[in-house]
């Protein structure tokens, strides 16, 4: 689990010591008229970007931006291959692994550095992109490559916070793959510090852009089903190890690997191969599990359709799980308060093999979705990412009225708001209230052995039932490191 804030730190200060924090910093952070005549004057000109963090992830966001020069592959895997996400326009799709002459290509940027803390991993990637300059830390590559217009990360969520400031201190624009940060402290100082910069921002939930989730939000403005009180959301994560286990027992760490850098602001523990990786999701010092992974995918468009504001009171329930790994399934409710005349929203997650219930309305031959939403005039559900709406019972003759704007792919979207000078589709602003809604599921869960009802006060970010609760809005980063 996330330690405990420090006894100077208390949640009453908190939001004070942001806004403070955050004025100190324009000392050294890029005058925003500096931000603004970053990269090229012309639309068409190419933007550069770093990519931070490619050995799983990093390598499949970047290979939506831009085709690798050259086709490689990692020795346990099939090749450098880019899964592309529903919704995603062909043409913009990632390729799969062909011969360099027969697959699609395309160049929205220019990968003009990569960093990552393991180049023997992360050779597949860096070696596609041979032009590319290669760092291990990303303070050096910032603070030495000025042509760097934005930088896209992609490491585990833990340094997902002090990698994106110094990123916008510096004047970068920012991609962080979702979730936003591993905390709800770290989430809102992200979010005060890009309006205090100026930097263009986005945040890599891919199914904030997708036809899907934008029907999903028309649907329910519309009052395809009327006023809506539930939604249920669920996940088949996690797919790696979580619960009641002891921490693998440390061996020595390999020389290709930075550890120390891995390690970022984390509490120091020895090293064991078992939890990089995919694997450091499941672990408390590291990932946020479940919710962390997928809940960007499923949250997000409740969220935005029902114009939710954050949560009042949480529960959790969960199976056991210790201070090394999150629990391997869990099940969550949130209840919102009505707003603009709507009634209160009651929210459910459940992961790890637990489902809500089908409704009986629901057809024998069609499968529940990842998102069920139910209302006074009918239910409606969709997949992950938003994929695919569908009204219960099923009511192919109904869509909605296209109303809101149709973006770019998350990819491509974040380098037309830099050539564009605007804000990107999921900026930190949106992103920011996605994750603090997601991560209040960890601060739950951590509290569940209590048995209580969470009361949270949003606006001085501290739950007023349980002080323990408190103390996993934020954590003590190692020394050395800071926001």
């Amino acid at each position: 689990m996330a330690s405990k804030k420090s006894k100077h730190d208390s949640p009453l200060s908190r939001r004070a010591f942001i806004e403070k924090t955050a004025a100190a910093s324009l000392i050294t952070i890029v005058p925003s008229h500096t931000i603004s005549s970053l990269g090229h004057g012309s639309p068409n000109d190419m933007i550069n970007l770093a990519a931070i963090g490619v050995g799983n992830r990093g390598g499949q966001v970047i290979g939506n931006i831009a085709t690798p020069d050259v086709q490689t592959t990692r020795g346990r895997s099939s090749g450098f291959l880019v899964q592309p996400y529903a919704g995603i326009q062909p043409e913009r799709r990632a390729f799969n692994r062909q011969p360099q002459g027969e697959r699609e290509t395309f160049k929205h940027a220019n990968i003009y550095a990569i960093c990552d803390v393991d180049h023997d991993y992360a050779a597949h990637v860096i070696n596609g992109y041979p032009k590319a300059k290669t760092y291990h830390d990303y303070r050096e590559m910032i603070d030495n490559e000025k042509e760097i217009d934005g930088v896209v990360i992609a490491t585990p969520d833990h340094t997902h916070a002090v990698i994106a400031s110094y990123a916008m201190k510096a004047g970068r624009h920012v991609y962080v793959e979702k979730p936003m940060t591993k905390t709800i402290y770290e989430a809102r100082f992200l979010r005060e510090l890009a309006q205090q910069t100026g930097v263009v921002t986005q945040v890599g939930n891919q199914g904030h852009n997708v036809e899907g989730t934008l029907e999903t939000v028309e649907y329910i403005k519309s009052g395809a089903i009327g006023n809506v009180s539930e939604v249920h959301l669920w996940s088949n994560r996690p797919v790696w190890k979580q619960g009641y286990h002891d921490r693998p027992a440390g061996v020595p760490v390999p020389k290709h690997l930075n550890y120390d850098l891995w390690l970022g602001p984390a509490p120091y523990k020895d090293y064991h191969p078992d939890i990089l990786h995919f694997a450091w999701r499941g672990l408390w010092d590291y990932g946020t599990g479940a919710m962390g992974d997928m809940g960007a995918h499923t949250f997000d468009a409740p969220i935005w359709a029902l114009d939710l504001g954050m949560p009042t009171k949480i529960q959790a329930t969960t199976t056991p799980f210790n201070e090394n790994y999150l629990p391997q399934s869990e099940s969550v409710t949130y209840h919102f308060e009505g707003r603009n005349g709507k009634p209160p929203v009651t929210v459910t997650w459940s992961d790890g093999g637990i489902k809500p219930p089908r409704p009986q309305q629901l057809e024998a031959n069609r499968g529940l979705r990842e998102a069920l939403y139910i209302g006074d005039k009918g239910m409606m559900m969709h997949g992950t990412h938003g994929a695919s709406p569908e009204l219960i019972p099923n009511n192919p003759d109904f869509t909605p009225k296209k109303e809101l704007p149709r973006p770019s792919n998350i990819y491509v979207d974040f380098v037309e708001a830099i050539k564009e000078k605007r804000q990107a589709a999921n900026n930190f602003e949106i992103a920011a209230k996605v994750t603090e809604v997601m991560l209040l599921t960890n601060i739950a869960v951590a509290a569940q052995r209590l048995d209580i009802t969470l009361d949270y006060d949003a606006e001085n970010m501290r739950i007023t039932n349980c002080e323990e609760a408190n103390n996993y809005f934020h954590y003590d980063y190692r020394k050395g490191w800071s926001l």
